[in-house]
């Protein structure tokens, strides 16, 4: 790929970037040039500079005048952002993206979803039903992508008929987490049918108006998912 596709060498050159500062291969307050980096990535100083410019705005490097760009301290990352997340998931830090991942839905969903049972709209109680019928669908054609799909309409969903801000801005970061079980393969060749369930008891519960129910069945989904993370990344790491 030459550098009349810029946007897809940028994309590369991020990525590349990305995963090698969240792994650490890059670490917090080395100094990267940007003479250097056009010659380990093959592209033009352009492409390297949007890139960096990216990473500045995510709080992963800093940038100063004849000292070059300094790779920043975890603290200042902007640990919110899906790019980020993915590239902790691609990279040896899944274990601990995957555990901090799951605590912050352990305190956040179930709350949606109980907040959400007093405030969903009746087209949002439709989305939430239509997206677990697909689910269900897709679950028993073993379509992992489709299947995926509709998890994200669910929970994004579910997050916006809390009807708080906040909550409704993790959407993105909550579909990261679901983008990662599935495209790093921690996720059974076919979804577990009792997830399935759990996800039509949330819908079901928040169509009723009830809210204990609707907690308690989302914090089954999210303790049955972190069970099955961590379980398939240790399998992984020690395959014996």
């Amino acid at each position: 790929m030459g550098d009349n596709d810029p946007a897809g060498l940028h994309g590369s050159v991020l990525d590349r970037l990305g995963v090698a500062i969240t792994s650490g291969e890059l670490a917090p307050g080395l100094v990267l040039r940007i003479e250097q980096l056009e010659a380990r990535f093959g592209v033009s100083r352009s492409v390297v500079r949007e890139a960096i410019r990216v990473l500045e705005s995510m709080g992963m490097v800093s940038s100063r005048r004849r000292v070059g760009v300094t790779v920043a301290e975890r603290a200042g990352w902007n640990l919110f952002d899906p790019r980020i997340i993915g590239w902790r998931l691609a990279g040896d830090g899944r274990d601990e993206q995957l555990r901090s991942l799951s605590e912050l839905r352990r305190g956040v969903e179930p709350v949606a979803a109980a907040l959400a049972a007093r405030r969903a709209t009746p087209a949002q109680c439709g989305t939430l039903t239509g997206s677990v019928m697909q689910m269900a669908v897709h679950g028993r054609s073993g379509d992992l992508e489709a299947y995926l799909e509709a998890d994200i309409v669910f929970h994004r969903t579910l997050l916006e008929a809390s009807g708080n801000e906040m909550l409704g801005s993790l959407g993105d970061v909550v579909a990261a987490v679901l983008a990662g079980r599935t495209h790093h393969h921690l996720m059974p060749a076919r979804p577990e049918p009792a997830a399935i369930g759990w996800h039509a008891e949330v819908a079901q519960a928040v169509q009723a108006g009830d809210a204990a129910a609707a907690e308690r069945a989302m914090r089954d989904i999210v303790e049955e998912a972190t069970h099955a993370m961590l379980n398939d990344e240790r399998a992984i790491l020690d395959p014996s």
